[in-house]
């Protein structure tokens, strides 16, 4: 058995119970104060998308450019992890100290929309942020993990939810300050992520289950790709990553293109029925990451994305209303198609080889988010093709199909018993 087996079995060699399974003293307090700064350092992310009605006028920007804005976090968070992995970064720093300065640029970049930079300086820092949050969410996984063996599932479930809550929040600052000018939303999170980075720099440290830190190795970038069982976890995972950042990025558009039409818009306006859809995806994570744990990570990653892509499937038909049927459905897309993410994550760290696990992540991640990239370029030009919002987001199903039946086939797979404590 290799030693990556025994670390995921959590038995030694003599059959003895590996000390490694044994709660770490601190463990909850850690998972706060690292869910707390994530949520902090996050609400960079759609900052600008927030408030993308306010900066057309602004800066005069076509609806092409006004994409780009949330495009290029994405890109750059893509640059950003898979450059990571390519020289092993989240394996040779102290985990803390990369999320902390990374944090620190997201905010001074974020903050740099306040100087008026139009589109081109504006693309710049959309850029940089995106870079610098693939310095944080990766490395917070592996943190995260370092403090969970037992129960990880549920830990990274509260992590992914952190993420969740932070990406919501710019909506939940636009909606509260409407009729002020845009310039709070982006006060507002810049704030956010310095206070962020001030908690994870004073307060955050690595758990006493360690991983190993690595020495500079690209090939194992190469190795990573060729895992078979790392592989379809990484194929759940794109086909999870097709659905979710075209739902968060456009749900705003198809909310305010739905109001106009009822009598009355879910949660009094699109702005808060965006952050309201979003953020209840933090129920989501949880309910995952106790559900993962309890039958498995195939069953439940499966199962989410099945209701994920119904819900995606069916939310054109509640279009007109009645308006409690599109928050209904909207509810239950915003839950179930976020609520399986941390456990892709959970499956790479048990699955992967100890000694590269960061690497493995930030490669997942990278990837992962390269698929957005397309995935929110393509969705407005197919609304404008079809004429409209109301059915944009059929073109998100073939990706919680294709995940689906992924781990699927991860779960009938021998090497799925390192899972969960050997629940599939």
């Amino acid at each position: 058995m290799e030693r990556g087996d025994r670390l995921s079995t959590g038995h030694r060699a003599d059959g003895g119970a590996d000390r490694r399974l044994n709660p770490a003293p601190g463990r909850w307090r850690a998972l706060a104060l690292i869910c707390i700064g994530v949520i902090g350092v996050m609400t960079t992310w759609f900052s600008a998308t927030a408030i993308v009605p306010e900066l057309v006028l602004a800066w005069s920007l076509s609806p092409a450019q006004a994409a780009w804005l949330t495009n290029a976090v994405q890109i750059g968070f893509v640059i950003g992890a898979v450059g990571s992995s390519l020289i092993n970064l989240p394996d040779i720093v102290r985990m803390h100290v990369l999320m902390a300065v990374a944090a620190l640029v997201a905010a001074l970049a974020n903050g740099w929309l306040l100087t008026g930079p139009g589109f081109a300086g504006a693309l710049a820092a959309r850029l940089v942020t995106g870079m610098a949050l693939a310095a944080v969410y990766p490395p917070a996984l592996k943190l995260m993990a370092t403090w969970f063996v037992a129960g990880r599932g549920l830990a990274l479930g509260f992590l992914i939810g952190a993420l969740t809550l932070g990406s919501s929040v710019p909506h939940l600052f636009r909606a509260l300050t409407a009729g002020v000018a845009w310039e709070a939303v982006v006060i507002a999170s810049s704030g956010a992520a310095l206070l962020g980075a001030g908690l994870i720099a004073l307060t955050v440290r690595e758990g006493p289950h360690a991983f190993g830190r690595a020495t500079f190795d690209p090939r194992q970038s190469l190795a990573v790709l060729r895992n078979r069982p790392v592989a379809l976890a990484n194929l759940g995972y794109f086909g999870h990553m097709w659905e979710l950042y075209a739902m968060w990025a456009w749900f705003l558009a198809f909310a305010t293109a739905a109001s106009e039409g009822l009598a009355r818009v879910p949660f009094g306006s699109a702005s808060m029925m965006t952050f309201v859809v979003v953020a209840g995806g933090v129920v989501g994570c949880i309910a995952g990451g106790v559900l993962s744990d309890r039958f498995g990570r195939c069953r439940t990653t499966a199962g989410m994305m099945i209701c994920s892509g119904l819900a995606a499937l069916c939310i054109g038909f509640a279009f007109d209303g009645p308006p409690w049927v599109l928050a209904l459905v909207a509810l239950v897309w915003g839950i179930t198609v976020i609520g399986d993410s941390a456990q892709f994550s959970a499956a790479v760290t048990e699955l992967a080889d100890p000694r590269f696990v960061g690497t493995a992540l930030a490669l997942q991640l990278g990837i992962g988010f390269a698929l957005t990239v397309v995935a929110i370029w393509a969705l407005p030009l197919f609304a404008a093709w079809i004429g409209g919002w109301q059915w944009a987001f059929l073109m998100l199903v073939p990706g919680p199909v294709v995940g689906a039946a992924a781990m699927l086939t991860l779960r009938a797979r021998p090497e799925a018993a390192r899972m969960a404590g050997g629940r599939r």
